[in-house]
């Protein structure tokens, strides 16, 4: 049964036009379980970690313009969660994200959103968060901020 209403909300939300997402490998790194910002390995590059009891290892990175890369792992109920940009007024974009492995495993994920602002002197924020499967709220919300 939860397999079956798994796969209505995945086809629900292809349905509804959502950006397409890809998942890669990536080494897992311990971390603790609170909302901020990880020091990065000093041989690794210097993108800034983020982290909350659901994601881990979060990265961000400007690929150019308005396109940003997403990688990081989530320990995630049927390997599926979501994300949304906004702007503090309104959601500008969002989808949904597979990663390669469903709770209690962390699971690799990876991918792009291309976004742009709408006004100029809005921050964008992406959200990645998981849906409740009791009642459809977001849960374990992780908020990133992409530019100001």
């Amino acid at each position: 049964m939860k397999r079956i209403i798994f796969l209505l909300f995945i086809l629900i939300i292809s349905c509804n036009e959502k950006e397409s997402v890809f998942v890669e490998n990536q080494e897992p790194i311990k971390t603790k379980d609170s909302i901020q910002p990880q020091k990065s390995d000093p041989s690794s590059t210097n993108l800034k970690k983020y982290k909350n009891d659901r994601f881990r290892n979060v990265t961000i990175e400007k690929v150019n313009g308005n396109k940003f890369r997403v990688k990081g792992e989530g320990q995630i109920f049927e390997a599926s969660f979501n994300w949304t940009v906004e702007d503090g007024h309104d959601e500008l974009k969002s989808g949904y994200v597979m990663t390669d492995a469903g709770a209690p495993e962390w699971g690799k994920f990876d991918f792009l959103v291309d976004v742009a602002k709408d006004r100029e002197n809005s921050t964008l924020t992406l959200i990645l968060f998981e849906v409740s499967a009791k009642d459809g709220s977001r849960q374990h919300e992780l908020p990133i901020v992409l530019f100001k």
